[in-house]
C-alpha cells in the first residue's frame, strides 16, 4: 500500500519567491513542490484507478477557478510549527473541493481539523525557530495569480519524494 495525497500544485509567475523562503525553511523543499493540499496523506487499498474514477465523479461540475495567495501566517500543532502562505482569492473553490471528498469516499481519512486553505512554505523544528521565520517575512507584500485548472494524486515515495500518479484536469 502507498501514502497518497491529493493536492493543487500552483504555478505562478512569481514561484522563485516561494521556493525561495521554502528553500530555507521547508524540510520538504526539495522532495515535493509548491502545493495546496485537498485531502492529506491515506493509505488505503484503492488503485490510482479508481481514484482518478472518484476525481472525474466528483470534480464534473468543477471548472477552472483563480487563486490569490499573499501574506504569512504561523500555526503550532500537533504535527509541527508552520509558516503559511495565506490563500486570499479561492477559499471557498479550494474548500468546496476538499469537503466534496472527504464528505464521500475519503470520509474515513478525515483527520477531524478544521480547513482553511494555505500553502505550508516552512516547517521549523521549534517555536523559537518559527517566530525568528515569522518575524523575518511577515511584512512580505508579494502576492501571487494563477488559475487552478488540474488537481494532482501524489504518491509518497520511500525517500518522502513527491511521485504524480494521477492529474485531473478541471
Amino acid at each position: 500500500m502507498s501514502i497518497r495525497t491529493i493536492m493543487i500544485f500552483p504555478e505562478f509567475e512569481n514561484m522563485e519567491i516561494i521556493d525561495n523562503i521554502r528553500e530555507k525553511y521547508d524540510p520538504l523543499a526539495q522532495l515535493v513542490r509548491p502545493h495546496i493540499t485537498l485531502v492529506f496523506p491515506f493509505e488505503n487499498e484503492m488503485s490510482n484507478e479508481m481514484i482518478e474514477e472518484i476525481l472525474i465523479k466528483r470534480l464534473q461540475d468543477v471548472k477552472p477557478f483563480e487563486i490569490v495567495l499573499n501574506g504569512i501566517s504561523m500555526k503550532e500543532d500537533r504535527f509541527g510549527n508552520y509558516l503559511f502562505l495565506e490563500v486570499k482569492k479561492g477559499v471557498e473553490d479550494i474548500c468546496f473541493v476538499h469537503e466534496i471528498l472527504y464528505r464521500n469516499e475519503f470520509k474515513q481519512f478525515d483527520l477531524g481539523i478544521g480547513y482553511k486553505p494555505h500553502m505550508t512554505i516552512g516547517n521549523l523544528q521549534t517555536i523559537k525557530e518559527l517566530n525568528i521565520a515569522y518575524n523575518a517575512l511577515k511584512n512580505m507584500d508579494e502576492t501571487f495569480t494563477t488559475m487552478v485548472n488540474k488537481i494532482s494524486v501524489e504518491m509518497i515515495g520511500k525517500n518522502e519524494e513527491s511521485i504524480i500518479v494521477i492529474e485531473k484536469t478541471l
